[in-house]
């Protein structure tokens, strides 16, 4: 049988339709669309896809299933490997990972395994009300702070060897920034919710409202009976760009404006916590984070909403499928251009804050890219006598995050890089004897699928260390 070059396409809502609605974008491969990606699989012996999966899933094995049309057996493969499934099949960069290193990629579209991995994970919550068997108690207790990517995935494998294991939120919802981070038309909520189900039906312990720095601190974990920690509580502090204006009412962090609506649900008729809405938006920063905020508040009803990025299309680190999604929406690109200053004027009639005025618009400077660096990433400078001046009414900067300082300041002996990352070795353990870290808290941001490889080696090392 000749295999299709191209891979199978996902079902999508329009344009159109989708960028008035929260509802999820990509709807999901049917059953037969999905046994015809399987079949391009080569099944190749040296498995080169599986070396680009940072949580190591036996990628032709669960596909081999599919073939067979054995959902729940190709599911029970990807769950051996990867405590979150539903979640990475919509939101892992699998271009860049197993996707990229797939044999078929060389002559043709690679497999589409991601979508793949979601059209498994999706017909097990559908059809599967079975629950995961707890493993016999092993007898030691383990503490993991916070319950994003990298910590679930640390307490899923340990409660998979018998520890007891309890997790602690600070925020009143598991799910770290799959909830609060990464809007629901990308990653419903109901997914992250049915994740954290099951982990708990292994045996994981989640308490929410929980700050450790400040309703506990790392030493008082010990002194409770817990025999180590891992430390995976992401990076939170949101980064600015220093320039005139970041005070003015109506900019925000890109971390503020989607916790508000994807946590706090500013989208709805009264919220708690209101967000300005409507108008000319501006989000500064080409991530995915960037995107998601720039279609976040498409949705909320802006007028209009550009990315300004200082690079060029070829150099914008989101994901393309995201870039592509936001240009089909309507988003508009001002590429190789960069803020200089917020503009503002004042309210009088605002009593509450008489020094901040509101958001009129931003002077920006035109870009040009230079030589590449060491990493491949060109260099790139501004073009003398180029500001010029744009309009808007809301301004999100979305130009990345660092670890809060929080659990630094808080542990005695806990080592720290220049940019607030926790050191570790290569095992993720840090400086402090029987403490652990992983994910954004060490590399600061980047994305889930590493976070989660960073929990599953820090598990690893864990049980190790208890097996000595």
């Amino acid at each position: 049988m000749a295999i299709e070059p191209k891979k199978h396409e996902m079902p999508t809502q329009a344009p159109e339709v989708r960028a008035h609605n929260f509802s999820e974008v990509a709807e999901g491969y049917t059953e037969e669309i999905a046994v015809a990606e399987a079949q391009r699989c080569l099944n190749c012996k040296n498995r080169p896809c599986v070396e680009g999966c940072p949580v190591n899933i036996q990628i032709p094995d669960f596909i081999a299933r599919i073939k067979e049309r054995d959902y729940e057996g190709a599911y029970k493969v990807i769950s051996r490997s990867s405590s979150l499934p539903a979640v990475c099949g919509r939101v892992c960069p699998q271009e860049s990972q197993c996707e990229s290193r797939c044999t078929l990629g060389i002559k043709f579209e690679p497999v589409g395994i991601g979508r793949l991995e979601r059209f498994v994970a999706d017909y097990h919550n559908q059809n599967s009300s079975e629950l995961p068997e707890q493993a016999a108690p092993n007898g030691h207790k383990v503490a993991v702070i916070g319950s994003g990517p990298s910590g679930l995935t640390c307490a899923g494998d340990l409660a998979k060897r018998g520890y007891d294991v309890t997790v602690y939120e600070a925020l009143h919802t598991a799910g770290g920034v799959l909830v609060y981070g990464i809007p629901e038309f990308r990653l419903p909520k109901a997914i992250v919710r049915k994740e954290t189900d099951t982990l708990k039906a292994l045996g994981v312990k989640i308490e929410t409202n929980v700050v450790i720095g400040k309703t506990l601190t790392v030493d008082e974990l010990f002194d409770m009976g817990f025999e180590a920690v891992f430390i995976g509580s992401g990076a939170g502090l949101p980064n600015f760009m220093n320039i005139p204006g970041e005070t003015l009412k109506g900019v925000y962090s890109a971390n503020e404006f989607l916790t508000r609506s994807n946590l706090m649900k500013a989208y709805s008729e009264k919220p708690v916590t209101p967000i300005m809405k409507g108008g000319r938006v501006a989000v500064v920063g080409g991530g995915n984070v960037a995107m998601d905020a720039a279609r976040t508040a498409l949705r909320l009803g802006a007028e209009k909403v550009t990315i300004v990025y200082r690079r060029s299309l070829d150099e914008l680190p989101a994901r393309r499928e995201e870039v592509e999604h936001a240009q089909e929406e309507g988003i508009e690109f001002r590429l190789l251009t960069n803020p200089t200053e917020i503009l503002g004027y004042h309210n009088p009639d605002d009593r509450r804050d008489p020094k901040n005025g509101f958001v009129t618009g931003m002077k920006v400077v035109k870009m040009q890219l230079g030589e590449p660096d060491e990493r491949g990433r060109r260099s790139v400078s501004p073009i003398e006598g180029s500001e010029y001046t744009l309009d808007f009414d809301v301004v999100i900067m979305a130009i990345g995050t660092s670890p809060n300082p929080l659990i630094k300041n808080t542990t005695e002996g806990l080592e720290v890089n220049r940019r607030g990352g926790i050191v570790v070795t290569e095992d993720g353990l840090t400086s402090r004897e029987n403490v652990y870290a992983g994910g954004d808290a060490v590399t600061g941001a980047a994305t889930v699928i590493s976070a989660m490889g960073a929990g599953k080696k820090a598990a690893a090392a864990i049980d190790r260390s208890f097996r000595k």
